[in-house]
């Protein structure tokens, strides 16, 4: 294989690597805003502790 046509391959895959991070993306800040739209306003926690638990805990820190 010539040098341009390598050159050319890897252009190519910087370009589609590049329009997939872009759709990426997109694609999440879409679903981000559909999600604070329709969702619960509450934060999510991703623990079970109950909130007196966790209040006791960060004091001790």
């Amino acid at each position: 294989m010539p040098w341009g046509e390598i050159g050319a391959v890897l252009a190519v895959l910087v370009l589609l690597s590049t329009l997939g991070h872009m759709w990426f993306s997109i694609v999440e800040g879409v679903l981000g805003s559909l999600k604070r739209l329709l969702g619960r306003q509450r934060p999510i926690v991703w623990h079970t502790l109950p909130p007196e638990q966790e209040k006791k805990e960060n004091k001790d820190v």
